[in-house]
């Protein structure tokens, strides 16, 4: 029954409520300097960090968050959480992971007090070759279609994870996911919206619309969406392992598609595929040692930023200043003319990564930054991309184990390539090879592309504290730096070092190695002072309208003096962090 009061009487209620609220605010003490805007004293925070005693999970949808603690709950380590919560996005969130794309991983080891990372990209077709691109008059790859499909690695990522640090069987782990995807689950409101831009365009590939679409159309917000096929192949990995994927029916089945579609990516390819556990490598920034993986990804770039930044009093700048914000566009910029030169498949081109994030290497470039003038054009140092859609997530359970994981098809759902029967779309991270002779990053067969995906973490005096992300192309270093600096140099909490507002920007280099000479463009969402704005101008910046991607930031982290888990989350996207 529903109650109607006389609007006179809404009205005076309206007005008292509003008068408390009011009152209450005057008396009620002031927040934390830390969830304070440093310029306008405005309130970043969209919402408390979450505490939980035992165990956490951060991702970008809240059932696949709910995944992952109830795997923790039913004794799952961090890893299984980790998995199960990535199995559900995959499903739900399709439109930024999936079965067809790639994965990385960094996880702390409590038992062993040790990082490990894990590089579970995969490699180009080995009978698709450079003259091949050439003979079809490409400059470039394409971002659709079967030329930029490469090996995907995400189910052997999630293996060779569970192989080394999981608990609980594969069955358990992947049940949420296979319920999910058989029984459907409802759309939310941001995944809604970027599944009915891919549609269109990816509609006019065979076996897109039958699995991504109710009746040609993108599912609603709400509105339910299952994925049968989806749930078979999980079933299948479930009950007989990676090999299910890479050697048996699943891998003849693309195979099979793959040359209906005048591809190459082939099942020898799949059968020779392989992960790889790698060093993560640091630098330390103001007493905290921060951590990424090396190439074939672009976290290094974040390495270098924090080197070159870490000379100047960044804290005394202030939050959102342009002095702040020109050092962070001029650091970057060397950092990826360094990326756009470097960065590609160690196996064909080993980067210097000891020179390229060494103190010394950063203070030669810093020489380089002028903090009155933008610069116009950088060329990469001498040491002894843009669009993309990810997920990011990070976990850890009651035995201090963290794991921070990001995978991703790229260009949001990925090819558009959907093997029938499978419930996937196989991913198109081979666009970022160059076709240019000779650059680090040139396409070859069998190798592994350069690549924008890359997870985080931090520790302090050898302690576990930060496991974190934010996903979103050439966003994703830049964006690991600002959530640093808001935390370090500026004092934020968790939770508003991601809320706070970003800048993100973009040319000067590409991955591809193509060198600008217009300075490239910044973006700045609201909230950046518009005397901010005129004096970045001013020393010459081109500051365009705020146009993303700015980013999908996930994090947890250890509170080093109570031992309880604190857990972080993205406003901008559907995400969601909870513990128990």
């Amino acid at each position: 029954m529903t109650v109607r009061l006389p609007s006179s009487f809404a009205v005076r209620l309206s007005f008292a409520t509003l008068l408390l609220a009011a009152f209450a605010f005057l008396v009620a003490p002031p927040p934390p300097a830390a969830a304070m805007d440093r310029v306008t004293g405005e309130l970043f925070a969209t919402r408390s960090e979450v505490y939980a005693p035992h165990g956490m999970v951060a991702t970008s949808q809240p059932l696949a968050t709910q995944a992952g603690l109830d795997v923790l709950k039913a004794g799952g380590s961090a890893v299984d959480a980790a998995i199960a919560a990535n199995a559900v996005l995959g499903l739900v969130e399709p439109t930024g992971n999936g079965l067809g794309g790639d994965l990385f991983a960094i996880v702390w080891d409590a038992e062993t007090k040790k990082l490990y990372g894990l590089n579970a990209s995969g490699r180009s077709p080995m009978s698709l070759t450079l003259e091949e691109f050439e003979r079809r008059g490409l400059d470039s790859i394409p971002p659709y279609g079967p030329l930029p499909v490469s090996v995907p690695g995400a189910a052997d990522g999630w293996f060779e994870l569970h192989g080394k640090f999981g608990k609980l069987p594969m069955s358990d782990v992947l049940a949420p996911a296979i319920g999910y995807a058989r029984d459907g689950f409802p759309l939310s409101e941001l995944i809604a919206f970027y599944w009915g831009l891919s549609v269109p365009r990816l509609s006019r590939f065979d076996g897109f619309a039958e699995t991504f679409t109710i009746d040609g159309r993108a599912p609603e917000v709400g509105e339910t969406f299952k994925n049968p096929a989806l749930a078979n192949t999980l079933e299948t990995l479930a009950r007989d392992g990676r090999d299910a994927f890479y050697k048996g029916e699943i891998a003849r089945t693309i195979d099979r598609y793959m040359k209906q579609q005048g591809g190459f990516l082939s099942y020898d390819d799949l059968a020779a595929h392989r992960s790889e556990w790698v060093e993560p490598v640091s630098t330390s920034y103001r007493g905290y040692d921060v951590w990424e993986l090396p190439p074939n990804g672009q976290g290094i770039a974040a390495l270098q930023i924090l080197n070159l930044l870490e000379p100047h009093d960044v804290a005394s700048m202030g939050f959102g200043s342009a002095d702040y914000i020109h050092l962070l566009v001029e650091a970057k910029k060397l950092a990826f003319a360094d990326r756009a030169k470097f960065y590609a498949d160690p196996d064909f081109a080993a980067a210097p990564v000891a020179e390229l994030i060494s103190k010394p290497y950063a203070e030669k470039r810093g020489e380089a930054i002028d903090m009155r003038r933008a610069a116009r054009s950088v060329d990469a140092g001498n040491p002894a991309l843009n669009e993309g859609d990810t997920i990011y997530l990070a976990t850890a359970d009651s035995a201090g184990n963290m794991v921070s994981l990001i995978q991703s098809n790229y260009r949001g759902m990925g090819s558009g390539m959907t093997p029938p029967g499978l419930g996937f779309i196989l991913q198109d991270r081979g666009e970022l090879f160059s076709l240019e002779p000779g650059h680090a990053n040139v396409y070859e067969p069998g190798k592994r592309p350069f690549h924008t995906i890359i997870p985080a973490f931090v520790t302090k005096d050898g302690e576990p504290w930060l496991a974190f992300g934010v996903m979103g192309g050439a966003t994703q270093p830049q964006a690991h730096v600002q959530v640093l600096v808001n935390v370090i140099d500026f004092g934020m909490n968790l939770q508003e070092a991601g809320d706070a507002p970003r800048i993100v920007h973009f040319g000067s280099t590409q991955p591809t190695g193509e060198v600008m000479d217009d300075g490239g463009t910044l973006h700045m969402e609201s909230g950046i002072p518009y005397d901010t704005v005129r004096e970045l101008m001013r020393r010459g910046h081109d500051v365009q309208p705020a146009v993303g991607p700015y980013g999908g930031y996930q994090a947890v982290a250890r509170d080093l003096e109570h031992g309880s888990w604190i857990g972080a989350s993205e406003s901008r996207k559907d995400g969601h962090a909870a513990g128990y």
